[in-house]
């Protein structure tokens, strides 16, 4: 008798374990929905032969990566804010980093001069930050170099700093040694997880690609909720 009991005792625990594992997992699920981005059309000018490859580089691809999860109700709140910058730019302006125009085209791109480089984009309040979309440069193929994202509530990023993604391996931009991998710039861009770090500003660093050491940008997109 003793030995059925327990039987069933543990069979009502693991039940009970399931099952509320299974209701975790739905309300989880249900509070999340697919980051819905509006991508460019890709560069013409085709794919260089000579694209690096190495331990740190992703693979080179252009199909579509997998849809990227955020907290349900999140919105994008950087188009049409404030951009300010390490160095003012030479072609372009920094209010088009945040206009939703992402083409792979000249006059969509703002350029800045060579060296470990940073834009900055004032969200006006503190958010929760769910994913960071960034377009580089993707006129052309090419892995950009020190890519570090951040947010922080600090505009001059001293105190309270968040890093989102770092892929300088040899800290060669001084912001800490990364561990992320360095990618190739498509019409996609990228998205970085948010982590649901809260802060009103977010900074991006480069510096330079592996075909010119000028920096460039073309578009950010901050897509959060609203702390209250």
């Amino acid at each position: 008798m003793k030995t059925f009991f327990a039987i069933g005792m543990k069979v009502t625990v693991i039940v009970a374990v399931c099952f509320l594992a299974a209701t975790l997992f739905a309300a989880d699920s249900a509070e999340k929905e697919a980051l819905k981005l509006q991508f460019p059309e890709p560069t013409h000018k085709g794919t260089p032969v000579d694209l690096p490859v190495g331990p740190n580089i992703e693979p080179n691809s252009d199909k579509q990566p997998p849809s990227f999860m955020i907290a349900k109700g999140a919105k994008l709140v950087s188009n049409g804010k404030p951009v300010t910058s390490s160095v003012n730019p030479y072609t372009g302006e920094l209010t088009q980093i945040t206009d939703g125009k992402k083409e792979a085209m000249d006059y969509d791109t703002v350029e800045m001069k060579k060296g470990s480089q940073w834009v900055q984009v004032d969200l006006g309040e503190t958010f929760a930050i769910q994913a960071i979309a960034i377009w580089h440069d993707h006129r052309f193929i090419q892995v950009v170099h020190d890519v570090v994202v951040q947010v922080s509530d600090d505009p001059e990023f001293k105190t309270g700093v968040t890093t989102l993604y770092n892929n300088d391996t040899d800290n060669s931009s001084g912001l800490g040694v990364g561990t992320d991998r360095e990618y190739f710039e498509r019409q996609f861009g990228r998205v970085f997880d948010g982590k649901d770090a809260k802060g009103r500003y977010v900074r991006g660093h480069t510096k330079g690609s592996h075909m010119t050491p000028v920096n460039c940008w073309q578009e950010i997109e901050v897509y959060a909720l609203l702390v209250k």
